[in-house]
């Protein structure tokens, strides 16, 4: 893998809900397979998750129509419980996850480093609509 030009994408939402259930449904497969896909026509029908360093975690992302999926899966390199994540996915790519404990909202920050084969804007444009599933499924609970 190329290393050198990485682009890194920001995006970020803040949930209506301490820092404590925000975590949770973050981090727990139960959840995650309630959240962790783009569109409507997608899912997420498996996850598992070994939030330690060292630990493995796998979403399973599928199209409805069974048409195309894919396991996204990756390594810990860091967890600091209630404020960070960071993660290697296993095509090499380095993930961070910030969590802000603001009272009774919680603010998301997630850089990852773009792929190289999708315009970085689709890139963006998809880890932004996961994460505005996640605060929609989070403060409906």
């Amino acid at each position: 893998m190329e290393t050198s030009n990485k682009v890194t994408i920001t995006v970020e939402t803040t949930v209506q809900k301490p820092v404590a259930k925000v975590w949770k449904y973050w981090t727990e497969p139960q959840h995650t397979t309630k959240w962790n896909f783009a569109s409507d026509d997608w899912h997420a029908p498996k996850a598992e998750n070994d939030l330690r360093v060292g630990g493995r975690f796998l979403t399973r992302m599928e199209a409805k129509d069974g048409s195309f999926g894919f396991d996204f899966s990756g390594v810990y390199d860091e967890v600091k419980i209630h404020e960070y994540i960071s993660y290697t996915i296993d095509d090499g790519r380095k993930v961070e996850i910030t969590f802000i404990n603001n009272e009774n909202n919680t603010k998301v920050i997630e850089k990852f480093e773009a792929e190289g084969s999708n315009p970085t804007e689709m890139q963006e444009a998809g880890w932004q609509a996961i994460l505005d599933n996640f605060k929609t499924y989070s403060e409906n609970l």
